[in-house]
C-alpha cells in the first residue's frame, strides 16, 4: 500500500488520537454545525461531502506539513473548499446546478468567510481556485496546488470505490486493516 493511499484510507477512521496533530489544527472547524451538516450531501456517489472534505483536508495537511509549508491553512482550506449547503444533483434548484463545477468555489468561499471571519489569503485563494482547470485561474500560493491535487486524488478514489465492486471490497479491507 503506497504512503499517500495509506493516509487517504486512514481518513475513514480518523480521530484526534491518530491524526498526527490534524485535529489540533482543524478540529474546531470540523465540529461546527455548518461543516457537520455536509454529511447529508452526496459528493461522489457513495461518499458524502463531509468524508470528502476530511480526505482532502487531511492529505493537504500531511503533504504541506512534510514539505514545511503552511499546513494549518491547507487543512482549513481543505475543510472549506466544498462548503456549500445543497445537493447539486437536485433538479429543484432551477437548473443552475448544472454549472456547479464552475460556481461552487465562489459559494464555498463566501460560506467560508461567514464561518471564519479570520480566513487568510492562502485559505481564500485555495478555496476559490480548487477547481482548476475548470476555473481558469491558478492559485497564487503553493498550498493551493496541494488542495487541487488532494481534491482530484480523493475524488478519483471515491469514484473508484463507488463504481468498482472489486476496488470497493479491497478498499473496505484496507480501512479495516488501518
Amino acid at each position: 500500500m503506497g504512503k499517500l493511499y495509506k493516509e487517504y484510507v486512514k481518513t475513514y477512521n480518523l480521530s484526534p488520537e491518530n491524526s498526527d496533530g490534524f485535529y489540533s489544527v482543524a478540529g474546531e472547524l470540523l465540529s461546527t454545525e455548518e461543516v457537520l451538516s455536509l454529511e447529508q450531501y452526496e459528493q461522489h456517489l457513495e461518499i458524502n461531502r463531509l468524508q470528502h472534505i476530511l480526505g482532502v483536508a487531511y492529505l493537504s495537511y500531511k503533504i504541506c506539513k512534510r514539505l514545511g509549508w503552511d499546513f494549518k491553512s491547507a487543512a482549513r482550506a481543505g475543510i472549506m473548499h466544498d462548503l456549500v449547503y445543497y445537493d447539486w444533483r437536485d433538479g429543484e434548484t432551477g437548473g443552475w446546478h448544472r454549472l456547479h463545477g464552475y460556481k461552487h468555489p465562489r459559494l464555498a468561499a463566501m460560506n467560508a468567510c461567514e464561518l471564519c471571519p479570520d480566513l487568510n489569503k492562502i485559505e481564500y485563494d485555495a478555496i476559490i481556485k480548487h477547481m482548476w482547470p475548470l476555473t481558469v485561474r491558478l492559485p497564487k500560493f503553493k498550498e493551493g496546488y496541494v488542495i487541487i491535487f488532494a481534491d482530484k486524488y480523493c475524488a478519483t478514489r471515491e469514484l473508484m470505490y463507488s463504481l468498482n465492486k472489486k476496488y470497493k471490497d479491497k478498499f473496505l479491507d484496507d480501512v479495516k486493516g488501518i
